[in-house]
């Protein structure tokens, strides 16, 4: 288990592994804003244990993989849906099981549909439908309120940047459990110490692309698996409900009080769901 940086379709790419290469892949995809670091180390740990071979990665504007000037668009969602079949061929691995957290849920559907060949199961977790559906409930008005101080924040001063990572998964935590505010300041300043530009993940918000796979969801043969909370203020459950719609066959794991996370709490029964479905 070590960090490489991966020479990806002109770009580094920062991924780490966990247990033995021989065992069938699991390729983590995290969402927007965030480096693979909230795939917690321990997590990916649990899982490898239960016989599967883990992979974890920065995506584009995050953690120790390129990065541009913060409020730059370089790149669209195709980009970093081959990022991610990319990471895979670094690693000489021709097939996997994509695991996707919100954005990294939508990339795994790209990958479905744009390289069908490289994706053996596919489990969303937090995370929506790749398409236009303005029925389904926006994002919650808090969230973008607090990320609307950003400017604000010295960039430079650790305590600050730590503080406002931390507040921020605070607020999408939902009450089926305590948040973890010591595991979450410990991956924050790990966070702060290893990313190259912190401001510029903010360009995720800026991310475009891929209108050529919209309500292209049904198309996605490969097994399915939703896990989704019922208290998620980013991608609220009727998103993860409106996967399981589009998807024929498609399982749903409800975390009733869960909000946008993956908490400490739930690893037990997310790593059962994803074990067995991807045996």
């Amino acid at each position: 288990m070590s960090e490489r940086i991966l020479n990806i379709n002109g770009v580094e790419i920062c991924a780490e592994s966990f247990g033995d290469a021989g065992d069938p892949p699991i390729l983590l995809i995290m969402g927007a804003m965030a480096s693979m670091v909230w795939w917690d180390a321990e997590f990916c740990r649990k899982l490898a244990a239960r016989g599967r071979f883990v992979i974890r990665y920065d995506n584009r504007d995050v953690g120790r993989s390129t990065v541009y000037e913060a409020g730059t668009n370089n790149y669209s969602v195709e980009d970093m849906t081959d990022d991610a079949v990319g990471v895979l061929s670094a690693f000489g691995i021709e097939k996997a099981h994509f695991v996707g957290m919100s954005l990294g849920g939508m990339l795994a559907q790209i990958a479905a549909i744009r390289h069908p060949q490289r994706v053996l199961t596919s489990t969303m977790i937090a995370s929506s439908v790749f398409a236009e559906k303005p029925e389904l409930p926006p994002i919650d008005e808090k969230v973008l309120e607090y990320h609307a101080q950003a400017g604000e924040i010295d960039w430079s001063n650790e305590k600050s940047v730590v503080d406002y990572l931390v507040g921020g998964w605070d607020l999408l935590n939902g009450s089926r459990h305590e948040f973890d505010a010591q595991r979450a300041y410990k991956l924050a300043e790990t966070e702060f110490k290893r990313a190259n530009n912190l401001p510029s993940m903010f360009n995720h918000a800026q991310l475009g692309g891929g209108e050529q796979y919209y309500d292209k969801i049904k198309e996605i043969e490969i097994p399915a698996l939703v896990i989704h909370g019922t208290e998620d203020a980013v991608l609220p459950y009727p998103h993860g409900l409106a996967i399981v719609s589009e998807i024929r066959n498609a399982k749903l794991l409800t975390l009733e009080g869960a909000g946008h996370e993956i908490h400490r709490a739930d690893w037990d029964e997310i790593i059962d769901a994803v074990v067995e479905h991807t045996s």
